[in-house]
């Protein structure tokens, strides 16, 4: 008999579908598909569905692949997808036909279209990265200091500065660059590409470094422009003096580039692509000059155009003033390569950072290097270090041999000015140079202008817009203040006023050789701090860290980072000192607070990968009696609702041993991930370092074998098993008290050591609250609205009171154990432990032996000699009379500790059992432990 294939609806192979169905219309076998509808051959027909409908073999939610399902923000216009989650896909959810034709899961309707919004200014990889580096690269340093650092370090030393200052600022830029493909980047610029990458801790600190040397630089390019003016202003009338004519001009400028700011993004933009031109028109101006033959009033100054000879003398050091060293260089120079991350600074204004970050940002660094060479060594090879500047000092044949220096091969005689060290021109002397050389000085304090302008102007608006992003985090207490931005493009006005402040402090020091080391230690910090990033992402093997730009290597971040610190140590080792406190001071703070952010960061992923080998390689090292510690599952239910027992056991696990609160029953809303993360949420809180591990099974008894034999990880697993004492016991049913005991026994055939905790008031708050006439709906609703952080005896001082030890059976020492460890806590520590040890009244003098052997082993193996033992009688004639002797009335005690018999199983009803309990535990004032261990040794007191 011809088998049939079964229908679409009824699940088929791909394979079968091709076989048995037409295709067009055309006739098949037996089977046809019009295009529509699939036709069998007994007349009936169904509906065409997709391909995930017709394998599934019924009508699913499922939906394709959509960007909307992995971005975390919504596209202008429209409300954001959603992806139908699991539950939806599996449940037996009976949904209505026309639901589905009409809207499937993840499709927007027409209703959920939003007014679309004006989209903000944004720019691309040319005008939003690299004019903008560009410029803030091209500063103050360029016109002003580099030809006096030539003049220092000479050619070759320059070059070494140059290309050591663009290796630091190269590599950061590609791990700028690795970091910038690695996601989609939103506003918040270099604080938000590190702080998602390494975690708040790093990225908070270095934040705040990057945004306060941002607005320190505002004042460093502003103090340069005022120099300028100031030297203009030489040949005719000055306000003051020349410091405070800089410091005058210094804030009136600052305050111009303020308002620009404020006029917005699209303002400011245009400004800094007029600014790019006029430097442009000003190094055409220069390298012009440098060709053009040198007039005699230009001779006198030093300039005799390009010679051989002044080029091999200027190629070599010479070192002069305070700064007359190679790192004393470096620290001035290095700020003018910092501005790398300008265009990274504004993320949230460009088209698309991911491929404008890395493009502009390398174009930047790699034309800015040639053109910071090719100044170093024209200059060099066209003026000399040392010139009068006075037309009567040519070289007159009687003063030939006596004359000093490279100008007189050229008939020019400057040795009264070098000798008596007066000389106003030359490299050496002469902070404008570039305006001698030039073949219009106009053009050259043009260039100086928008040099300085520009520079000032963008650090003034990156520092602003770092600090907002910083702001809206939360991660630092009274800053919040700034994180609020208007207009649409979220401008951060109060960062701007802010920055302002900062910037007029330092400009007041009106001195530019002194503010530029400062940056150079802030900004290498920075760089190394972005380096360390990138490298402790890759090393961590972060899931999420996988950046798509190429030319990114690990190893390079490392060499970035190290060679950074090594030169903040080099430049100046008390400002080196000065940062990196600051930078721990705010990382502490972090790591103290703990905001409540979660960032996927490298941080994370290291974490797991170093408690993942740990963990691991706890499996190659046997168990040893001294490294014994109790491993504790604790049956807490919902955590919240029986808090004294998750302070119990949370007093002496604290950065000891392990802890799980176990809850186990019928309920789903166990295993659901939002009830979880709130139970999670509620142990944070109440500073309890605990996991929380929830199943599901049919009854409570089940519940806890699955606990007991799935809880844990390799060795790190529970040993101990904590739980509350029964106190329904007479009024249960007698399945639910042998469904107790047999917990008990469970955890013995399991070798668990077993703890029950009994209170005078109970544990369960949550029937507290039931029996004080109170009624929330459930134990999850209790959580949340009922006092969800209740005070428990145990979260109190227990001043100087005891803690009875009753060790009446031999269990291994897990009852002396418990005790010891909670006096070496704070809120124990000044109780004293009294040690009552059973044994025969017959054997007194035996008796007396074996209990100075026990306070040995005691004083051994805890180092208290403070310790008081006494004997009591545990061989009475009948065995209740055991029990009842070793009830005592104990008024300053916080804690009895007593070990716990063993029922045997199947002879000892649990009825009996459980009265044997409650004759060790009722009616006493403190709580009381019943402690019993699975007979094997905890204690030691050898040293192997």
């Amino acid at each position: 008999m011809e088998e049939v294939p079964a229908a679409p609806n009824e699940g088929i192979s791909l394979s079968a579908l091709r076989s048995q169905f037409s295709v067009n219309g055309e006739e098949g076998p037996k089977y046809g598909f019009d295009g529509s509808r699939y036709h069998y051959g007994d007349g009936t027909s169904v509906a065409s569905q997709n391909s995930s409908q017709i394998l599934t073999g019924y009508d699913t939610l499922d939906v394709g692949p959509n960007y909307d399902f992995y971005a975390n923000t919504n596209a202008l216009g429209r409300v954001r997808r959603s992806r139908p989650s699991l539950f939806q896909l599996h449940s037996n959810i009976e949904v209505s036909s026309t639901h589905l034709a009409s809207r499937a899961p993840g499709d927007s309707s027409e209703d959920d279209v939003e007014e679309p919004q004006s989209e903000p200014t944004r720019f691309g990889w040319v005008k939003g990265v690299m004019i903008r580096c560009m410029l803030n690269i091209w500063g103050v340093i360029l016109y002003l200091r580099l030809p006096w650092i030539t003049a220092q370090a000479g050619i070759g030393l320059t070059w070494v500065i140059i290309l050591l200052s663009s290796c630091i600022t190269g590599i950061t830029g590609l791990s700028t660059s690795a970091i910038a493909t690695n996601g989609r980047v939103k506003g918040g610029g270099t604080y938000f590409l590190i702080s998602r990458s390494l975690g708040p801790e790093l990225g908070g600190s270095i934040g705040l470094i990057f945004a306060f040397a941002n607005a320190v630089a505002v004042a460093m390019h502003t103090v340069g422009f005022a120099e300028t003016v100031q030297a203009l202003m030489q040949s005719g009338a000055s306000i003051v003096d020349p410091i405070n004519d800089i410091r005058i001009i210094g804030v009136i400028t600052v305050t111009c580039l303020l308002a620009i700011s404020l006029a917005g993004m699209e303002w400011e933009a245009k400004a800094q692509v007029l600014f790019f031109i006029v430097i442009l028109v000003s190094f055409a101006n220069y390298i012009v000059g440098t060709i053009i033959p040198a007039t005699p009033q230009k001779q006198a100054k030093g300039f005799f155009s390009y010679q051989a000879d002044i080029f091999a003398e200027n190629f070599v050091p010479n070192w002069r003033g305070p700064e007359g060293n190679f790192f004393g260089m470096f620290s001035i120079f290095f700020p003018s390569a910092t501005g790398i991350l300008a265009g990274a600074n504004i993320s949230g204004d460009l088209k698309d950072p991911t491929v404008a970050i890395p493009r502009g940002t390398l174009m930047a660094i790699f034309w800015t290097t040639l053109s910071y060479l090719i100044i170093a060594a024209t200059i060099g090879a066209c003026l000399v270090r040392d010139a009068s500047g006075i037309m009567n000092d040519t070289l007159a044949m009687s003063s030939a041999d006596s004359c000093q220096g490279l100008a007189c091969q050229y008939g020019w005689d400057f040795t009264d000015c070098i000798t008596n060290r007066t000389c106003t021109y030359g490299l050496s002397n002469q902070y404008q140079s570039m305006s001698l050389v030039s073949g219009f000085a106009p053009l050259i304090t043009a260039g100086i202008f928008g040099a300085t302008l520009s520079s000032a102007l963008a650090c003034l608006v990156s520092a602003p817009k770092v600090f907002q992003c910083l702001c809206k985090d939360n991660l630092y207490p009274v800053i919040g203040f700034f994180g609020k931005g208007n207009g649409k493009n979220d401008e951060p006005i109060r960062g701007y006023v802010l920055a302002y402040i900062i910037a007029v402090c330092f400009v007041l020091i009106a001195e530019l050789n002194t503010i530029a080391p400062i940056i150079s230690n802030f900004f290498l910090c920075s760089y190394a701090l972005i380096n360390f990033s990138c490298f402790h992402a890759s090393i961590t093997n972060s899931p999420g860290w996988r950046p798509s730009f190429r030319f990114y290597s690990k190893w390079m971040s490392l060499l970035g980072a190290v060679v950074s610190v090594i030169i903040m140590f080099l430049l100046t080792w008390w400002a080196a000192l000065i940062a990196i406190g600051i930078v721990i001071f705010l990382l502490g703070y972090v790591l103290y607070k703990r905001p409540s952010v979660n960032w996927g960061s490298s941080v994370q992923a290291g974490s797991y990968n170093m408690a993942l080998s740990y963990c691991v390689s706890l499996n190659q090292v046997d168990d040893h009696i001294k490294n014994y510690r109790p491993q504790c599952l604790v049956l807490t239910g919902p955590p919240s609702c029986r808090p004294a027992l998750v302070d119990f056991v949370g007093t002496f696990t604290k950065n000891l041993s392990l802890m799980i609160c176990g809850n186990g029953g019928p309920s789903p809303a166990t295993l659901d991930t939002a009830s979880s993360n709130s139970h999670v949420t509620w142990l944070n809180k109440r500073q309890i370092k605990s996991f929380y591990h929830g199943v599901v099974a049919n009854d409570l008894r089940t519940g806890v074998k699955m606990l007991l034999q799935g809880a844990g990880l390799g060795r790190i697993r529970p040993n101990v098993l904590l739980t509350g004492f029964k106190r329904d016991w007479r009024k249960d049913k007698p399945s639910c008290i042998d469904n107790y005991i047999g917990i008990l026994h469970d955890a013995f055939d399991l070798q668990y050591g077993v703890c029950v905790l009994r209170m005078r008031e109970g544990l369960d708050v949550f029937r507290q609250a039931q029996t004080h006439g109170e009624e929330p709906n459930n134990q999850e609703d209790f959580m949340l609205f009922y006092n969800p952080q209740p005070s428990t005896v145990f979260q109190s001082q227990q001043g100087k009171k005891t803690i009875d030890v009753y060790w009446l059976f031999d269990d291994g020492g897990l009852t002396l154990l418990l005790p010891y460890l909670l006096t070496r806590k704070k809120r124990w520590a000044r109780c004293k432990v009294r040690v009552f040890v059973g044994g025969d009244i017959q054997r007194k003098e035996e008796q007396r032996k074996e209990d100075a052997a026990i306070i040995f082993v005691y004083v051994l193996c805890f180092c208290k000699p403070d310790v008081f033992i006494t004997f009591i009688d545990l061989n009475p004639p009948h065995p209740m009379t055991k029990l009842t002797q070793v009830r005592v009335i104990t008024d300053l005690c916080s804690l009895i500790d007593r070990t716990m018999p063993v029922g045997r199983r199947g002879q000892c009803p649990s009825a009996l059992y459980m009265a044997w309990l409650e004759t060790l535990s009722r009616d006493l004032r403190p709580p009381v432990l019943l402690v019993r261990g699975n007979q094997e040794n905890v204690l030691t007191f050898y040293c192997q």
